[in-house]
């Protein structure tokens, strides 16, 4: 394509910097200072005074003096009211005079800066009228014709206009044909359909200008119009290939690429169409072509559309220096720090503390959600909440740190009154955030009423359906009320959602190991494991899976992985009692019972009142013939969960071998010889009574009594056992 006559309309690797409103053409006179004025009101700097409107490339100072001394005409004045009324939100009061003047000019440049307007002000069908209409086109013979045209403010080259009074200023000496103007090669509709002889002389704004067009696909975006937008940028970027696009190419005027920006917004349309892995692409592209959008690196790593070591290596592999050689480090710095923290530990501290120490950023809320998202990962809750407490306080809503905090506050049972009046506040304040309704949820979800807590989830999900706590809480609910297939379907779709994340698929996991699906659930786990690789619970999960297939060895170390994991998070022990605890028993299966023993010695450590472990402990005890303390544990187990059966087996087999092996001094006081007089005694005196009585001697009652003990001891049976037989 032909890029000679309008290069900066056309050029992909400008941003809207041009675009800015034009500085005053008179020189400012500084107002005197004085004490009784508000600071601000002594304020006097042009916000754009680098931009010098009247002005065109080459003009030498003299004659940008002189046009600086120059009275402003109607049109330059009324162009100022439009622009101060943008920046003053006063919307109305800029579309009424951007519409004058757009009536008296048919410049391009003031019909973008109407569109704008309406776009602004939310009229997203006016504007992309305005944007795809016809406009007249001027023809390249008047540069050589001496008309002297000014510099656009969305990136014209040329006045594509006539002037107030209606002359059409290509009429002019030594007419040439016009040539056919370059337009975007963006879809079957990005031409103009009009007759052949009035094709050359007019063209839409959206085919003249890259700023238009991705204006023009905003409109139809906000319109809910998802093939049309689509259509207007098209499916694939189609400066990709050539000479001018590319991440080793820098940004001409240092602003944000409009490339990057179409790029973005093609992954949003992307998304709208369920097409995940087209949208994940472009995203990526948009990241890579100009490093500053972070738009595509928060729908990236937000949206978990990576798993964490892509992430690493896609951030990583950015062209900073190439593209920001000034701000390089800080770039890369803050981004990396918004990455996921299973891995990489070491470099996300020192990311950290390079940002506070280098930077000052010590108490900047995106710097503080990174610290409290690794105190998440360690399942340090507590210190999380103080991190997040303290984003809450700086900034009222600071969106990737408001799942922490609610969550911190789910998990510390303290905390739910304190959820409960900030879900009323969140609501109060913005019923239109999804936010507010999930911590709604939250809160139902604390007071384990599952049926309401769906209901909020369910309705931030519709509110924000690229919210990812909100559907992992959805299936929570069903998982909590016992719903297993339901809770299958939900973290399923879930995953679907957010492949980069192994979250969803280790619940499934979870939950096919509750429906006895082994098959199924150690393709989840495998399939999380792919993903990550260092999460402590997946590995435990994984570890199940093993000891449920007999593989204990292969339990046995996955369970010792997932405990040194945990030692690395640094997490509570007290949520590792069952790895622990997993641990012992296939030690236990091992035939380690001693190293079975320390596993429970330590479950019990870290959680005293632990009835299974106190009750493998016992097992353990028993298995080691140590039958004395085995029976001690199970009563103490059962004290802690009477109705387990399996412990009441295990206690009366305790108390059975105990019975067949202990001595006599531990059952009756004075020992055996004291235990042989007090049966000779017995005897004696039944004997004594049967002489009085004889026909007592074949009462059943008395015989079971005098036969009971009378069992010899030397058949290796106890007084207990005997009387027990007996």
């Amino acid at each position: 394509m032909d890029m000679g006559l309008r290069p900066l309309a056309l050029d992909p690797n400008r941003s809207m910097l041009s675009s800015s409103p034009r500085s005053s053409p008179r020189k400012h006179r500084r107002a005197k200072e004085s004490a009784g004025r508000h600071p601000l009101a002594n304020e006097t700097m042009d916000v754009f005074q680098d931009i010098r409107y009247g002005s065109v490339q080459g003009d030498s100072d003299e004659e940008v003096g002189k046009d600086e001394e120059k009275e402003w005409s109607m049109i330059d004045r009324m162009r100022l009211w439009r622009h101060d009324a943008l920046m003053q939100h006063l919307y109305e009061t800029a579309a009424f005079w951007g519409d004058k003047v757009l009536s008296w000019t048919n410049d391009p440049n003031d019909a973008f800066w109407l569109a704008q307007t309406f776009f602004m002000s939310q009229q997203y069908s006016r504007a992309e009228r305005l944007l795809t209409r016809p406009f007249p086109i001027p023809s390249p013979s008047d540069a050589k014709n001496g008309i002297k045209q000014k510099p656009k403010s969305n990136g014209f080259e040329f006045d594509l206009s006539a002037d107030v009074t209606g002359r059409d200023i290509g009429k002019g000496k030594g007419k040439e044909p016009s040539l056919p103007m370059p337009r975007l090669p963006m879809g079957p509709g990005a031409y103009v359909e009009m007759s052949e002889d009035r094709i050359q002389n007019v063209s839409r704004l959206v085919d003249m200008s890259i700023a238009c067009r991705y204006l023009a696909a905003q409109c139809q975006v906000r319109q809910g119009n998802w093939m049309d937008a689509t259509e207007m940028l098209g499916e694939s970027n189609p400066f990709r290939n050539s000479e001018r696009s590319g991440p080793a190419v820098p940004n001409v005027d240092g602003g944000i690429k409009v490339e990057a920006s179409m790029c973005h917004l093609r992954g949003l349309l992307m998304l709208k169409l369920n097409r995940t892995e087209q949208a994940k692409q472009c995203f990526m592209e948009a990241l890579a072509l100009d490093v500053k959008c972070y738009d595509a690196f928060d729908q990236l790593v937000s949206g978990e559309m990576m798993n964490p070591e892509e992430e690493w290596s896609f951030v990583s592999s950015l062209a900073y220096k190439a593209q920001e050689a000034a701000d390089a480090d800080f770039i890369q710095l803050i981004y990396t720090s918004r990455l996921r923290k299973y891995t990489h530990q070491a470099e996300h501290a020192a990311t950290r503390a390079a940002l506070v120490r280098s930077f000052g950023l010590a108490d900047n809320p995106d710097v503080l959600y990174s610290f409290a998202d690794a105190l998440y990962a360690q399942f340090r809750w507590a210190d999380c909440f103080v991190v997040t407490s303290r984003i809450i306080n700086l900034t009222h809503i600071h969106t990737p740190s408001m799942p922490l905090h609610l969550a911190c506050m789910y998990h510390l049972a303290h905390e739910r009154s304190a959820l409960f009046v900030l879900a009323h506040e969140l609501v109060d304040r913005e019923p239109e955030n999804p936010m507010a309704w999930y911590a709604v949820g939250m809160w139902y979800l604390g007071q384990s009423r599952w049926g309401l807590a769906r209901q909020y989830f369910s309705k931030t999900s519709l509110m924000d359906p690229r919210f990812g706590p909100a559907w992992i809480a959805f299936a929570h609910t069903f998982a909590l009320e016992g719903e297993h297939d339901h809770a299958v379907t939900a973290y399923s779709t879930c995953a679907r959602m957010f492949a980069g994340s192994h979250l969803p698929l280790l619940f499934v996991g979870m939950e096919q190991i509750m429906l006895s699906n082994h098959t199924l659930a150690e393709e989840a786990l495998n399939a999380a494991h792919a993903i990550c690789d260092a999460d402590p619970l997946l590995a435990n999960e994984r570890g199940v899976m093993a000891f449920t297939r007999g593989e204990y060895q292969q339990a046995t170390e996955l369970f010792e992985r997932a405990i040194d994991l945990a030692k690395v998070t640094q997490s509570s022990e007290k949520t590792w009692a069952t790895t622990y605890l997993n641990l012992g028993t296939c030690y236990r299966k091992l035939k380690r019972l001693e190293d079975a023993k320390l596993q429970y010695l330590r479950v019990l450590e870290i959680e005293p009142r632990h009835a299974q472990g106190v009750g493998y402990l016992g097992l353990t005890y028993h298995l080691l013939n140590e039958v004395g303390k085995a029976i001690e544990k199970y009563h103490e187990a059962l004290s802690l969960d009477p109705l387990n059966t399996h412990l009441i087996e295990l206690l009366n087999l305790a108390l059975d071998s105990h019975a067949s092996t202990a001595p006599p001094d531990r059952h009756y006081p004075g020992g055996e010889e004291e235990f042989k007089r007090m049966l000779r005694r017995l005897r004696e005196k039944f004997d004594h009574a049967v002489e009085e009585n004889p026909s007592e001697g074949n009462m059943s009652g008395n015989t079971s009594i005098i036969t009971a003990p009378s069992v010899s001891m030397e058949d290796g049976q106890t007084p207990v056992d005997a009387m027990t037989l007996g």
